[in-house]
């Protein structure tokens, strides 16, 4: 079914997960499956499956908390981060039976994971980029400021933003630096999420100012900015493209959900 604004614009709530109503700290649909996983603030980890709503395992992290959680292209693993201010490392979980794969000492502030490769970003101003089947960090990139950190849908390239620009690697020459650097308009904010539409054409990236700016990824060429409320310090502003890369779906600081046409620019 091709998403349309009349489709958009008659949305409601269709699916209520009551097994939990703290606070969520992060999600993630898996690509391929009917699952999605959240991390929470009691320390756990949520497997749902989406049609029938039903919370199919939960998993405690009480050690070392859970903050933001991802699938790998594997339906039951996960990649999450700690939660206790003391414990600096990514972890490779199975939801199957409950066991760390593989631990990935050095960062727990942010990450981005393609097929058996994820990279992550972190305060100290690091970029470490991982390969699942190995503990030790395959490479390490010093930038001037807080990275925002993502793949493209292939795997091939990664942008990291921070400072007012977006910067594009070649996943394969990551050592001879970025390819292409991108403004986006003089916000020097610190970024949040920087993501690529599925099909590889745009990209974008919210700020902390409450930004969201849409980008040509070939040309780099800002094609708009929308502005919301902005989130409180230490939380995410999350944005999203629809699966076909029409429409951009974000959050904001006063708890709302906007939709905006990429082509057009407007607000659905």
């Amino acid at each position: 079914m091709e998403l349309t604004e009349e489709i958009i614009q008659s949305m409601e709530v269709g699916m209520v997960f009551k097994d939990y109503n703290g606070r969520i700290s992060s999600m993630d649909f898996h690509k391929t499956s009917s699952y999605l996983v959240t991390a929470s603030d009691d320390e756990s980890i949520r497997l749902y499956d989406v049609p029938s709503g039903t919370c199919l395992k939960t998993i405690n992290s009480k050690k070392y908390g859970v903050d933001l959680v991802c699938f790998t292209c594997h339906q039951t693993t996960v990649i999450y981060s700690s939660k206790n201010g003391w414990d600096e490392s990514l972890r490779l979980l199975s939801l199957h039976d409950n066991k760390y794969l593989r631990y990935f000492k050095g960062h727990h502030d942010s990450f981005s994971s393609r097929k058996e490769c994820f990279i992550s970003g972190s305060l100290d101003r690091t970029v470490l980029l991982w390969d699942q089947r190995i503990e030790k960090c395959q490479g390490l990139l010093r930038v001037q400021g807080r990275p925002a950190i993502s793949y493209d849908e292939q795997g091939l390239i990664f942008a990291i933003a921070f400072g007012g620009y977006i910067r594009l690697f070649d996943a394969r020459k990551y050592e001879k630096g970025p390819f292409d650097i991108f403004s986006v308009g003089g916000d020097t904010s610190d970024a949040n999420v920087v993501k690529f539409s599925n099909d590889g054409r745009l990209m974008l990236l919210t700020t902390m100012e409450g930004h969201v700016h849409v980008l040509d990824a070939f040309r780099g060429t800002l094609l708009s900015t929308h502005n919301v409320m902005p989130v409180s310090s230490g939380s995410t502003l999350e944005a999203s493209f629809s699966p076909e890369g029409m429409f951009i779906i974000s959050g904001s600081g006063d708890g709302s959900v906007y939709a905006w046409n990429v082509r057009t620019g407007k607000e659905v």
